[in-house]
């Protein structure tokens, strides 16, 4: 099964997935089954690039100020899904980081639903540009982001000349 459960989300929708009813808050990540999600992402990305190539926020990153983390939780509470939407430079820019789903959620339409959540949040504080970064080897979330609408573009900031990395961004 998944981590254990905690229940300490902010802001809770509760949202229907195939055959799996998820609720998706804005949580802090120092969690154990928050860390536990990250943690099972960084074995994933280190599972498919060196670490030198991973470019994966912490918890004390997550936990910076105008970074919020979003987590998919089942109808038992146990968290299933996760990402961040952490500012860029211009205010009206974020970017996408730590999308996770649990190996056991995948297919359910978790994902989506936490792309929908960030992206509502992010176009109602003014963000008209959502960006992010995932791996060459990352098909099935390269087709996500294309089939939602992310469009590739140029490397940006810290991954400009990373020969595993691909960019995309949506206009909100």
């Amino acid at each position: 099964m998944y981590p254990e459960k905690s229940r300490k989300g902010v802001g809770n929708a509760s949202l229907y997935s195939g055959d799996m009813t998820i609720s998706i808050g804005i949580e802090p990540p120092r969690q154990a089954d928050v860390e536990a999600l990250l943690a099972a992402g960084t074995v994933f990305a280190h599972s498919l690039y060196p670490a030198e190539n991973t470019f994966l926020l912490s918890t004390d990153e997550l936990e910076r100020p105008g970074v919020d983390v979003y987590v998919a939780r089942d109808r038992d509470g146990v968290a299933c899904g996760m990402a961040a939407l952490v500012p860029l430079g211009p205010e009206t820019c974020a970017e996408l980081k730590r999308l996770f789903v649990h190996t056991e959620a995948r297919g359910r339409g978790v994902a989506g639903h936490l792309l929908d959540r960030i992206e509502a949040d992010a176009a109602g504080r003014g963000i008209r540009s959502l960006a992010l970064e995932t791996g060459t080897l990352q098909h099935a979330a390269m087709a996500l982001y294309r089939g939602r609408g992310y469009e590739q573009i140029e490397l940006f900031g810290p991954y400009v000349g990373e020969e595993l990395s691909v960019c995309f961004a949506k206009s909100l």
